[in-house]
């Protein structure tokens, strides 16, 4: 590991490559802000998923560049953000209208939003609570939570908390692994940011791929009925 002025000389784009590159880039730029703004980007685009970019912050932090706590904190407040925003929303559109959306908006289906909905209902803060420990989930159960006009408050109170649990965990993990993590970041930045990417790509594809087969496959059903 390179002393700690020697490091400060080095931008961090130049130590370390591609999108992890990026990543950390922004992070180390911004400091602990940077840490919420990726989450919050996360939020709204949950293919670049927050198990990717925290424990980066928990490495910067090993590495002395932030403190592991106001990363925790920053991380929190950025997913917290974000699920204000999506509450927001189906607070103010209702269920009628936010299902028209859902089914109106390509690649959405209205069984994505009725799904939601009955996790929702069925178990009211729990769903809250451990949904923001669950990909896409954490992205999406502000909605129904706004559209059934739970209280703020209490919101509030369960996505902190799972929000906090969540990134305490993954920010940990870069901490504690950060001895281990250092080498092979500086041996392989780039070719773990082209594997990333290749699996968000891949996972992204996929969605896709099943989603347009069965819009297909349920317009071929409904053209012979027609018929």
């Amino acid at each position: 590991m390179l002393p700690a002025i020697a490091r400060e000389a080095v931008a961090p784009a130049a130590e370390y490559e591609g999108f992890i590159g990026w990543v950390l880039s922004l992070m180390t730029t911004i400091g602990e802000v940077g840490v919420g703004l990726a989450v919050l980007i996360e939020t709204f685009f949950p293919p670049i998923p927050s198990e990717a970019v925290l424990p980066g912050a928990g490495f910067l932090a090993w590495d002395g560049r932030m403190n592991v706590w106001w990363a925790i904190i920053a991380a929190t407040l950025g997913s917290l953000v974000g699920a204000w925003v999506w509450y927001g929303l189906g607070a103010a559109l209702g269920r009628t209208r936010t299902r028209w959306i859902f089914e109106k908006v390509p690649l959405l289906e209205t069984a994505d939003f009725d799904k939601a909905e009955a996790f929702f209902t069925r178990w009211g803060g729990a769903a809250v609570f451990f949904g923001r420990c669950v990909p896409l989930v954490r992205s999406f159960i502000s909605i129904p939570a706004g559209v059934e006009r739970m209280g703020l408050g209490v919101f509030t109170l369960y996505t902190t908390l799972g929000s906090l649990l969540w990134n305490a965990i993954w920010i940990g993990l870069g901490f504690a692994f950060g001895p281990a993590i250092d080498p092979v970041l500086e041996q392989w930045s780039g070719v773990l940011s082209t594997i990333v990417l290749v699996l968000i790509a891949v996972a992204i594809a996929w969605f896709i791929l099943v989603r347009v087969r069965k819009r297909l496959k349920a317009r071929d059903e409904e053209s012979p009925a027609e018929d």
